[in-house]
C-alpha cells in the first residue's frame, strides 16, 4: 500500500506542482519557491497533518484552524464539516481512500458494492490478484508468507461479512441521528480520509494476512 501511495498519488501531486511552478522534472526547482497545498485533515485526525518533506510543496491545513466548531474549540472535526454541508441543503460526502484500502470499514464496503459497482468489481479482483503476494517479489525469491486479504476476516472480498453492523458502526448511527436532531432545533430556532501525505498505511499494518 505504500507503493500505491507513492505512485499514484505522490508522483502525480509533485509533478504537477513543477508544472505549475514552471521546472518541470528534471529541471531542479529555484530554492524559496514553492507552491502551498491545501490538505483537509479535520481536528479529530490532527495527528495526520504533515508537512510534504518537500523544499517546493508546502502543507496548509484550513480546517485545523477554523472557528465556528460546536465545541467552541478551534478548528473543525468531520462533524462539524457535515453539519454545515446539512446546514447548507449540499449533499454530505464520504471519506477519501483508495478503491482497495485495507482500513475500509464494512459500510465503506457495502456502500462500495451498493452504489459503486465497476470500483466493487475492482476491488474484488484486486483482493484476488493480492492472495498470493507480489509477482516480482515471488519471483526474486521473496514469496509472501500466507495468503494476503483486503478484508479484516481473511476472506475473500466478495464473501466476506461486510453485512454485519460493526459496534462502531452503531454508535456512528446514534450520533447521527443526534446530530441531526441538534441540526433540526437549530433551523426552529433561526427561522461536521485520506489525504496523500498522511495515508493511514503507513501508520499500521498494510494488508491482512492469513500465514500458511
Amino acid at each position: 500500500m505504500q507503493r500505491s501511495t507513492s505512485e499514484y498519488k505522490l508522483k502525480p501531486i509533485k509533478r504537477q506542482a513543477r508544472q505549475l511552478l514552471g521546472y518541470p522534472h528534471p529541471k531542479p526547482v529555484p530554492r524559496g519557491l514553492h507552491a502551498e497545498q491545501w490538505i483537509g485533515i479535520s481536528r479529530d485526525e490532527f495527528h495526520r497533518a504533515k508537512d510534504s518533506g518537500i523544499q517546493y510543496l508546502r502543507s496548509a491545513f484550513p480546517l485545523l484552524h477554523l472557528d465556528g466548531a460546536a465545541d467552541g474549540r478551534e478548528g473543525w472535526t468531520r462533524d462539524d464539516c457535515l453539519r454545515y454541508l446539512r446546514a447548507n441543503g449540499w449533499a454530505s460526502t464520504p471519506k477519501s481512500a483508495c478503491i482497495g484500502c485495507p482500513f475500509h470499514s464494512n459500510a465503506q464496503w457495502r456502500r462500495l458494492r451498493d452504489e459503486q459497482p465497476e470500483e466493487w468489481a475492482d476491488a474484488v479482483a484486486f483482493d484476488a490478484a493480492i492472495r498470493a503476494g507480489n509477482a516480482r517479489g515471488n519471483a526474486m525469491g521473496k514469496p509472501l508468507l500466507g495468503e494476503a486479504y483486503l478484508h479484516r476476516s481473511r476472506r475473500p472480498l466478495d464473501q466476506a461479512p461486510i453485512d454485519r453492523v460493526t459496534s462502531h458502526e452503531w454508535a456512528q448511527r446514534q450520533t447521527d441521528i443526534f446530530a441531526q436532531i441538534a441540526d433540526a432545533e437549530l433551523d426552529d430556532n433561526d427561522a461536521e480520509g485520506c489525504s496523500p501525505w498522511s495515508c493511514r498505511s503507513e501508520e499500521t499494518t498494510h494488508v491482512h494476512r492469513e500465514s500458511a
